[in-house]
């Protein structure tokens, strides 16, 4: 009996091992999309200058961030959109990565916000060209705003497969000041991020 008692004891512990990792599993997925941002629309369409992406992400900005905006501190946000095409033998194909780069800033000068966006990371030099706001509100809505952004050419899609479309939205907050980085670090009032997949409809792909 001393055997057959030891190897149930051993089955018990293996199975309660497998069960908390099971219940890690279930965790991770909620944990990753965590952060105050919802990707409240998103539309994919195909036309002749190829796939457009249209999003509406609705956010708040945390106090912390609204004080050190109004220092003059910019804040960069980051769209991107990976297309991604069905395979059944193995995980789908990644076909190609967009980027949409945004920093928005405060200029306390002329009390008027700045919006520049990029396809490559922006920066912060002063030099970059961009859109100019009266008011916060007016600023904030631009960021959180994309319509018909361009995210793969027409040749990326093949006609004969199927295609999804993983949109995420963040705060990147390794562009920030270095003091701002290392206070930023597990802070939940840093985290801004959302993420989204949206499926790219037949009729768009004929």
């Amino acid at each position: 009996m001393g055997p057959i008692r030891v190897l149930a004891r051993g089955l018990e512990r293996a199975l309660a091992a497998v069960l908390a990792l099971c219940l890690l599993a279930l965790a991770a997925p909620a944990q990753a999309q965590s952060g105050n941002a919802e990707i409240t629309q998103l539309r994919l369409e195909r036309s002749e200058e190829g796939l457009l992406l249209s999003a509406n992400v609705r956010f708040d900005l945390p106090p912390v961030i609204e004080d050190a905006l109004a220092k003059g501190i910019p804040m960069f946000f980051v769209a991107e959109a990976v297309l991604f095409r069905d395979r059944w033998y193995w995980y789908d194909k990644q076909v190609v990565t967009a980027a949409r780069h945004m920093r928005l800033s405060f200029q306390p000068l002329t009390r008027r916000w700045r919006l520049v966006v990029s396809s490559s990371p922006i920066g912060n030099s002063g030099l970059a060209l961009g859109q100019t706001f009266d008011t916060r509100d007016e600023a904030l809505a631009a960021v959180q705003r994309i319509y018909r952004w361009k995210v793969a050419e027409p040749g990326d899609i093949d006609a004969e497969g199927r295609h999804n479309v993983d949109f995420r939205f963040r705060l990147d907050v390794s562009q920030l000041p270095r003091p701002f980085q290392i206070g930023a670090v597990g802070q939940a009032d840093w985290s801004i991020s959302a993420m989204r997949n949206q499926r790219l409809a037949l009729e768009n792909a004929r």
